[in-house]
């Protein structure tokens, strides 16, 4: 049975108030929508030290996501779901993934070594010893791997390249005895960046590559253009560009690898400091973090294309950041040190839009008239299109009402019955394609309960001590079944204005209740029964006064 059908089958159950509030709870969930999503990664790390010697790094390739744990890389499949581990690894944290999606290169800081692996088997295939420190972060141009070594507050970092066709790669230094910690680098193409990173002012090494061999080419001195930093850097495929997240100023900068000048900036979206950089793998767009958002931007004018906000698991771990395919990947780590994959799916694929109309009032078990439209990119009309439209309740519950086909203008239409009164939420999502980023819309429909009706009779004179009886009914229009309903009562004492309550009372079948009472004293009295109601009718309430003697 389809979701739709599901939905349909739950609302047209109008066997009494209760069977209509159960269909609501037991109501199958929407269908997975390719909205943002985080995914718990099971690792816990650190939250003292340099922020970059923690894990936490992103690859991706060959059909799977790795996320690096420090004793352990994370494997998980393109959606998004952990799916293994790679365990056996002392200390690792930076990644590198081959173009061909076939090896993944993991810099293993506990053991001074480089592991490659196959991304098919998950296997360790060899592990490349290095005579250098506390490697750290890695950078892959062609078969050249570049890597970033050095121990935090030891002196002595630097960076290396290895010839990865070589049976036995000898690491061959391309820049030695820097300051404490390892550089960051980046590569593509001829052009290889390194900076070391919390450094104030900033450095900037552009260096030529041929072959294995790499030669200084100039460098970007922070001090002369108030820089400090960097978080992260990323090089445009064609190796021309430089991408810089700094730390001061608070942007992403773009820098001419050739002329080693400022040629674009990228302005920060609602954060503190950058955290992470990539560029696509066509150079068309760049995507940076801040501490809790991403965005992205056309790489050319700094148009922003692509925003999204998530704090609620912690921040951005400073250069997580990886794309797969047009899917944004980066690590949110929570002040307790635990891991969250962060997956914005289709964040790098032109926008379409989503439209979706509901009336501003409606009554409760009356039908409802939503009506959409779904718009690609370029205003282009959408064709058949699947939509899956879901309500969500003022309980928190929701529900599919329907998965329905766009026309061929985009445009589609739909009638629900809610099932409750209050404020009914409705959302349209369409999951997108491989040309058109998913969208949504929703719209909120006012749903006015039915009213309920409570009566109350009785003597209207008693005795002191002696019983009275009351009976009472409640009733509803359009079929209430009230059987089971709980009624509350209290007597007030009126001439003394005392209230106190009385034992409650269920109500038979028939819609009929009664109770017995007695007093203690001589006076006017007033008992009251109440209905709280439901999400289907209103509140009642009824009273009734004795006079004692």
């Amino acid at each position: 049975m389809s979701r739709a059908l599901e939905s349909t089958r739950s609302l047209t159950v109008v066997g009494g108030t209760l069977a209509l509030l159960a269909a609501l709870t037991v109501a199958q969930p929407p269908a997975a929508s390719a909205v943002d999503s985080t995914t718990d990664l099971g690792v816990s790390l650190a939250t003292v030290g340099l922020d970059h010697e923690k894990g936490g790094d992103t690859a991706a390739g060959g059909g799977k996501i790795f996320v690096s744990g420090r004793d352990r890389i994370v494997v998980l499949d393109g959606r998004g779901t952990v799916t293994g581990e790679i365990t056996g690894l002392s200390g690792a944290v930076g990644l590198a993934m081959t173009a061909d999606g076939a090896r993944l290169y993991a810099a293993l800081s506990g053991s001074n070594q480089i592991a490659e692996i196959d991304t098919g088997t998950l296997a360790v295939t060899r592990r490349i010893d290095l005579a250098y420190p506390c490697p750290m972060n890695l950078a892959l141009s062609g078969s050249q791997l570049l890597v970033g070594y050095g121990c935090e507050r030891l002196s002595g970092g630097g960076v290396l390249s290895l010839d990865l066709t070589a049976p036995a790669p000898q690491a061959v230094s391309v820049r030695a005895g820097m300051s404490s910690g390892a550089p960051l680098v980046a590569a593509a193409r001829n052009t290889l960046v390194f900076a070391l990173p919390n450094l104030l002012p900033a450095y900037l090494y552009v260096y030529d590559l041929d072959g294995t061999s790499a030669t200084p080419r100039g460098g970007i001195d922070g001090l002369a253009h108030g820089l400090s930093g960097p978080y992260d850097l990323a090089v445009t495929p064609d190796g021309a560009t430089l991408v810089a997240a700094l730390d001061s100023p608070d942007q992403i900068d773009a820098w001419d690898t050739t002329t080693l000048t400022r040629v674009r900036s990228y302005s920060p979206i609602h954060s503190i400091s950058r955290r992470a950089v990539a560029v696509s793998p066509d150079g068309t767009q760049v995507v940076g973090t801040g501490v809790a958002n991403v965005v992205s931007y056309d790489a050319a004018t700094a148009e922003i294309t692509y925003r999204s906000e998530n704090s609620s698991l912690g921040s951005v771990v400073p250069g997580s950041l990886t794309i797969s395919g047009a899917d944004v990947l980066t690590v949110l780590r929570a002040g307790t040190g635990r891991l969250h994959l962060w997956r914005m799916h289709g964040a790098l694929l032109p926008r379409s839009s989503m439209t979706l109309t509901a009336p501003a009032t409606g009554d409760v078990l009356e039908p409802v008239t939503l009506t959409g439209g779904l718009t690609l990119p370029g205003g282009l009309d959408a064709g058949a299109q699947p939509v899956v439209v879901t309500r969500h309740a003022p309980d928190g519950t929701s529900a599919t009402v329907a998965e329905v086909t766009t026309a061929a203008d985009g445009s589609f239409t739909l009638a629900d019955t809610p099932p409750v009164g209050g404020a009914i939420t409705y959302q349209a999502v369409w999951d997108g394609s491989q040309d058109a980023r998913w969208s949504s819309a929703s719209a909120t429909t006012e749903v006015a309960r039915r009213p309920a009706t409570l009566t109350l009779t009785g003597l209207k004179t008693g005795s002191v001590g002696k019983e009275m009886r009351f009976r009472g009914t409640l009733a509803g229009d359009g079929g209430l079944r009230p059987e089971g309903a709980v009624i509350t009562v209290e007597r007030t004492w009126v001439d003394s204005s005392a209230t106190r309550p009385l034992p409650s009372v269920t109500v038979d079948e028939s819609g009929s209740f009664e109770f017995v009472t007695t007093v203690g004293a001589r006076g006017l009295y007033r008992f009251t029964v109440r209905w709280p109601g439901n999400g289907v009718y209103q509140q009642a309430q009824a009273s009734h006064e004795v006079q004692v003697s």
